[in-house]
Parts: structure tokens; sequence; C-alpha cells
């Protein structure tokens, strides 16, 4: 009976503790990863913007 107790607690796997400083810098990285990803955004519209040309909005339905 005690070596099934043993053999339970032995899989049990402990939750990871954030320390002040890990929880700053995975917040930092973040939103290092948005603003890259609102600049592609950003970038993408304007290049389709450019390729289609100024005129696109008086073209005929």
């Amino acid at each position: 009976m005690a070596q099934e107790q043993d053999e339970s607690k032995r899989h049990e796997v402990e939750a990871p503790r954030w320390t002040e400083e890990q929880i700053k810098r995975r917040r930092q990285r973040n939103l290092a990863i948005a603003w890259a990803l609102a600049g592609f955004i950003v970038l993408f519209f304007v290049v389709t913007i450019v390729k289609l040309g100024g005129n696109v909005a008086n073209r005929p339905i």
C-alpha cells in the first residue's frame, strides 16, 4: 500500500512558480510581439493600397 502511494506521488508535477522578473519579461516580450504584428498589418495594408493605386475608390462597381 505504501509503495502505491509513493508511485502516485512520483508522477505528480509541480506547477511552475513565476517570479516578478519573469512575469515582467514575459509581458514585455508579448508587447513586442504585438507591436511587430501590428506593424506587419500596417505594412501589408500600405503595400496593398500602393499597388492598387489611388483611384481604386473611383472604379465602376
